[in-house]
């Protein structure tokens, strides 16, 4: 039987990052044979500079917004992005589809070998059916009002339907689930219909990108009613709790789900403790997705990655869209918060990279760690970071 064998200046397991006196073994199709001491591996080991790592997991992208690179200057912030998004999505197709294939070819060029994957629209089934990724879909309903949450949630199930009729042929694992966007977009009436519809699922949520989210539900006021106003609505259509979103919408959910809260970067300590205590008692599991280039181009800012460790939060990584980011590479997001946190443990944030993504979007039989019979890709990331190649 054929092997091939693999050592770095550093080699990242999953779990512990390990000396270069350390091979990795695999099959010739990739397969993992295990972990041994360079003394014992023999000839015909690849030698690279840099640290080898699991192929990496995306847990937050908006594939279908790849059109907009470029297109949206950075520093608007949220309120004004929201707008420009909502604004500027009419391309013409063909482009469309181009700046989608790019877009995923970029990510598998980086290593990335599953994406949690946000969408409106079926636009990227084609790319998908396609795709050497996994694909989770998060097929994000939008519905203001409870009035056309029905007909709205009937339109968002045919999109997550059309998702898996289209790529249901590909070998490699696809998923399709209807998550909320966000608190400010989602009606009580569709958080229930939500809620029913995701038991024991992996979802996601946009969480307090902006202080604005807290003051609408607090007021019933605040910057979100220019976004309402694009679409005729005049005030806001969300009841007034006096509390704030998180706290507000949380408690909709109880149907056993893992809830992956993407952001997070307006969240202070007291909501973050609420969440958990909330998530625990009523059967929920929290994943807290940080995208750091994604908030610095946005808001230039940063989530407090020091508190929602501090409260054990269970982190991951993820790159948003090409609308709100230079780049689809998770080893910039990785650079990012060791630029910006350089506390955090090297050997922690790849794990939030690796282990960590492929156990949040449920893969992490397969995925996330060199353990033996796993398939989970072999990536190289250069030695100053920022800069991953896959090697199988």
């Amino acid at each position: 039987m054929a092997f091939k064998k693999y050592r770095a200046a550093q080699l990242f397991d999953g779990q512990r990052l390990l000396n270069d006196q350390h091979v990795l073994v695999t099959l010739e199709d990739g397969t993992i044979e295990g972990i041994i001491p360079l003394a014992e591996a023999g000839a015909d080991v690849q030698y690279h500079e840099g640290i080898l790592t699991p192929g990496l997991i995306n847990c937050h992208c908006h594939l279908e917004l790849s059109h907009l690179k470029d297109v949206i200057p950075p520093h608007t912030g949220l309120i004004e992005f929201l707008c420009s998004v909502v604004t500027k999505r009419g391309f013409d197709p063909a482009i469309i589809q181009q700046r989608i294939r790019e877009a995923e070819k970029e990510m598998a060029d980086n290593g990335i070998v599953a994406v949690g994957d946000i969408g409106n629209t079926a636009d990227t089934a084609e790319v998908k059916s396609k795709s050497g990724i996994r694909w989770q879909n998060f097929v994000e309903v939008l519905s203001f009002t409870d009035e056309k949450s029905a007909d709205n949630f009937k339109h968002y199930s045919d999109v997550r339907d059309e998702l898996e009729a289209k790529t249901k042929d590909n070998p490699v694992p696809h998923r399709s689930v209807l998550v909320p966007h966000a608190p400010y977009t989602i009606s009580p009436k569709t958080f229930e219909f939500i809620n029913a519809a995701t038991k024991g699922q992996i979802i996601s949520i946009h969480n307090q990108e902006h202080p604005a989210e807290d003051e609408l539900y607090r007021t019933g006021g605040g910057e979100y009613l220019k976004l309402f106003s694009i679409f005729g609505i005049e005030k806001s259509p969300f009841p007034v709790t006096g509390l704030s979103s998180v706290r507000s919408v949380l408690p909709y959910f109880n149907n056993g789900q893992t809830i992956l809260l993407i952001h997070n970067t307006f969240m202070p300590e007291e909501d973050v403790q609420f969440a958990q205590q909330y998530a625990k008692a009523n059967g929920l599991k929290l994943i807290w997705c940080l995208c750091v280039n994604a908030n610095l181009y946005i808001e230039n800012k940063v989530p407090p990655v020091d508190m929602l460790m501090r409260n054990g939060c269970e982190l991951v990584l993820g790159t948003d869209s090409y609308s709100s980011n230079w780049q689809l590479s998770i080893a910039k997001e990785i650079q990012a918060i060791r630029e910006h946190f350089p506390q955090v443990p090297l050997e922690k944030v790849l794990n939030w990279a690796t282990a960590s993504g492929a156990k949040a979007l449920g893969w992490d039989k397969d995925l996330g760690s060199f353990e033996k019979g796993k398939k989970p890709g072999i990536v190289l990331i250069g030695p100053a970071l920022g800069y991953s190649q896959p090697l199988a």
